[in-house]
C-alpha cells in the first residue's frame, strides 16, 4: 500500500491595503484620497484567478483585522485614534483594535465591511484557495475598542482589576498609581510627519498604565518599544512563573484531539478564552487559518489549548507561527500543535547572505541536516512584509538574484514555499511613505507598489504594463511554483549531492548547490548557479548509496530540465559511479527530471554527455 501523499503548498501573502492600490501618486505620509487604498473587492474573479494559476494553494490576506488608523470613521460607531500612539497614518495591522471585524479602509462601504470580507471569502474560496488571516495574540493596539464584539463577549481588560499588576484573570498587565506617558520621539520624527492634527498633541490618556506589548513595564516606553501596543497576560507572573497547568513532557507524543481532553476540564487564565474565541468566530465564518505574529512571546501550553481548540472545529486549519528561536521550534511544533514555523533565522537567513554574495552554500547542508526530523514544518520564503525586498539596495540590488534562491527555498524539502505579493516582478520597495523606511514595503501607509501596479495593469491584471524583464521574472516564478506543486517528488524523500561533489568534482564550488528529490514514481536532480557573473560547468556526480537507492544500473539514463522543457541531458552510470555534464549560465538553475524511457539504459561505451 503506498503511504498517503503529503500536500506541496505555496502561499501568497498579499497586504490587503496595498495590493489592489491602483493609485501612483505616493506622497509621504499621503492620505487615503491622496495616496489610494486597496479594497476587498479588488480580489475580484481575474485577480484570483491569476492567483491560482501561479500555482498558489493558500491566499494570506495580511492586515485584514480592525486596527488603529488615522482616518474618521466616527459615523460607523468607530472612536477616533490618536497619532501618538499609531504607527503610520494607516496604521500598524498588529496593533489590532477590534478582532471581531476588519479594518473599514478595506470595504467599498465601511458599514458593510464585515460582510464584503464574507463575499470574498467565498470567492477566494470559489477559486479553490484557502484563506489565511492573522491572529497576534502577544498584545493589542493601546486603543483597543471592539464595537463588534458578538453577544456576551467582553472587551479585552473590561473586567481587569486595574489596582494590581498582575492577577490571573486580567487580561493586562498594569503600573499601578502611574498614568501612561507618550515616548520621547527621536530621529525627528513627529506622528503624521508633523501634520496638524486634533488629538496629536503628546498626550494619550491611559490610567494607570499598562505593560507595553513588547514586555517594556514602564508608564513612559521608550520610542523603539512597542508603544502602540499593550502586552496580553497569558498567566504568566511577573516573575516569570506560570499561574497555570504544566502541559506533562509527554504530550509531545500525543495529537491535538488529547490536548483538547487535556485541557477541557482546566482552568485557564481568561485571556486564552478570548483568543480561543476570536479564533472559532473567524473559522466559522470560513478562514482555513492563521499566521500568528511574534507567537514565541506566548507561553507554549496556551498554544496547545488554542490550536487543538481550532483543529476540533476544522482538522485541516494552517496554523503557521513566527518562532525565531531554534532552540523552542519542536515545543511549538509537538507541544503547541503549529503546523508550520518560520525557518528564518536558519534557512532565509543563510540564503540571503549567499544571495548577497558572501555566504557559502556550503552552509546550506547543515541546516537541512538539523531540522530532519521537522523539515516539512518549516516555512520557507525570501521576502515577506518584515524583510527587505530582494530587488532594494539593502538585500540583493537585482531582484534576478533571488531565482536560485528561490528555486533551493521551494524545493528543498516538504515544507510550504510563501511568496510575497510583488516578489514575482521585482519589488524594490523603493520610496519613503512615511513611517516606514524604503527596502520593506510600507504596511504602515497608504502606497502603492510600482512594480505589481504595473501587474495590475489599471485592474487588468494581465501584466500589461510589465517590462519585458519583469514578464520574464514572473514566468520563472510561475514555472516554478507550478512545478514543485505538480511533481511528486517535492513531497517525497531528499539528499544533499552539494558535499559529494565538493569533494569529488572539478570546478564544482560553493557558489553552487546541489541536491535529489524522489519518490517510486520519479527521481530529481536540483543544481543552481548563486552567482551573478560567473558560469560553471562540471561533471555532476551521483555517490553510490544515491546510484543503488534509484537502481540506476550501468548505462546512460535521459533527463529533461522541467523549468525550460530542455531535454538531451544524459547520466552516464558505470562500475565506477554516475556523472551528468552540467552547464550553468549566471543565476540559472536546472530541475532535471529522470525520464522513464531512460531507465531502458543504453550500454555506458555508447554515452554521449550533453
Amino acid at each position: 500500500m503506498k503511504e498517503q501523499k503529503l500536500e506541496k503548498i505555496n502561499v501568497y501573502q498579499v497586504f490587503t491595503r496595498l495590493y489592489g492600490n491602483k493609485n501612483t501618486h505616493n506622497k509621504p505620509w499621503g492620505t487615503i484620497e491622496e495616496n489610494g487604498v486597496g479594497k476587498f473587492n479588488d480580489f475580484n474573479d481575474k485577480s484570483l484567478s491569476e492567483i491560482k494559476k501561479m500555482g498558489i494553494t493558500h491566499l494570506w490576506f495580511t492586515g485584514v483585522l480592525h486596527h488603529t488608523v488615522i482616518r474618521d470613521y466616527t459615523a460607523y460607531g468607530i472612536t477616533n485614534d490618536d497619532p501618538d500612539v499609531v504607527k503610520g497614518r494607516a496604521g500598524s495591522p498588529y496593533a489590532v483594535k477590534d478582532y471581531y471585524n476588519v479594518d473599514p479602509d478595506l470595504a467599498v462601504d465601511p458599514a458593510q465591511r464585515l460582510q464584503e470580507f464574507e463575499a470574498l471569502i467565498k470567492r477566494t474560496h470559489d477559486h479553490g484557495l484557502k484563506v489565511i488571516i492573522d491572529i497576534v495574540p502577544n498584545h493589542v493596539a493601546r486603543n483597543y475598542q471592539s464595537v463588534s464584539n458578538p453577544e456576551g463577549t467582553e472587551d479585552f481588560g473590561a473586567l481587569d482589576n486595574t489596582s494590581v499588576e498582575y492577577t490571573r484573570n486580567n487580561n493586562f498587565y498594569y503600573v499601578p498609581g502611574q498614568d501612561f506617558q507618550v515616548p520621547d520621539f527621536l530621529n525627528g520624527y513627529e506622528p503624521l510627519g508633523g501634520e496638524p492634527h486634533p488629538l496629536s498633541d503628546h498626550l494619550f490618556y491611559e490610567s494607570p498604565a499598562k505593560w507595553t506589548g513588547n514586555g517594556s513595564r514602564e508608564a513612559k516606553p521608550g520610542f523603539y518599544d512597542w508603544y502602540e501596543t499593550v502586552k496580553i497576560n497569558y498567566g504568566i507572573r511577573p516573575d516569570g512563573s506560570k499561574d497555570f497547568e504544566n502541559l506533562p513532557a509527554e504530550y509531545a507524543q500525543k495529537d491535538y484531539k488529547e490536548h483538547a481532553v487535556f485541557w477541557a476540564d482546566k482552568q485557564v487564565p481568561d485571556s486564552w478564552k478570548k483568543f480561543r474565541d476570536i479564533a472559532l468566530y473567524w473559522i466559522d465564518k470560513g478562514v482555513d487559518g492563521f499566521r500568528y505574529d511574534m507567537a514565541e512571546m506566548v507561553p507554549v501550553e496556551f498554544w496547545s489549548y488554542m490550536n487543538s481548540s481550532i483543529k476540533m472545529k476544522n482538522p485541516r486549519a494552517f496554523l503557521l507561527a513566527e518562532v525565531y528561536n531554534p532552540s523552542l521550534y519542536r515545543d511549538y511544533i509537538f507541544m503547541g500543535k503549529m503546523d508550520y514555523l518560520y525557518d528564518k533565522v536558519e534557512l532565509y537567513d543563510t540564503l540571503k547572505h549567499i544571495m548577497q554574495g558572501y555566504g557559502s552554500t556550503d552552509n546550506l547542508v547543515p541546516i537541512q541536516e538539523g531540522l530532519a526530523d521537522i523539515e516539512h514544518n518549516m516555512l520557507h520564503f525570501l521576502e515577506n512584509h518584515d524583510e527587505q525586498r530582494i530587488a532594494s539596495g539593502g538585500f540583493a540590488g537585482n531582484a534576478q538574484n533571488g531565482k536560485p534562491a528561490m528555486v533551493v527555498s521551494a524545493c528543498l524539502s516538504t515544507a510550504p514555499t510563501m511568496l510575497y505579493f510583488g516578489q514575482e516582478v521585482g519589488e524594490p520597495g523603493d520610496g519613503n511613505p512615511g513611517f516606514g523606511s524604503e527596502t520593506r514595503t510600507t504596511i504602515f501607509d497608504y502606497w502603492g507598489v510600482p512594480n505589481h501596479q504595473r501587474w495590475m495593469n489599471n485592474g487588468a491584471f494581465d501584466g500589461g504594463q510589465l517590462s519585458m524583464k519583469e514578464k520574464n521574472l514572473r514566468d520563472f516564478y510561475v514555472k516554478l511554483l507550478n512545478t514543485v506543486k505538480e511533481h511528486p517528488a517535492f513531497t517525497g524523500k531528499y539528499k544533499e549531492i552539494h558535499s559529494h561533489n565538493r569533494s569529488h568534482t572539478p570546478y564544482y564550488n560553493d557558489r553552487v548547490f546541489s541536491f535529489v528529490r524522489w519518490d517510486e514514481d520519479e527521481q530529481l536532480i536540483i543544481v543552481s548557479n548563486f552567482d551573478a557573473d560567473s558560469s560553471f560547468g562540471f561533471q555532476l556526480s551521483l555517490d553510490s548509496e544515491l546510484i543503488n537507492q534509484w537502481q540506476l544500473k550501468k548505462g546512460v539514463f535521459h533527463f529533461t530540465d522541467l523549468l525550460s522543457d530542455q531535454s538531451g541531458y544524459e547520466l552516464i552510470a558505470d562500475d565506477y559511479g554516475a556523472s551528468l555534464r552540467v552547464d550553468l549560465k549566471p543565476l540559472e538553475s536546472l530541475i532535471l527530471k529522470l525520464e522513464k524511457s531512460g531507465k531502458k539504459n543504453m550500454p555506458a561505451g555508447k554515452a554521449r554527455l550533453t
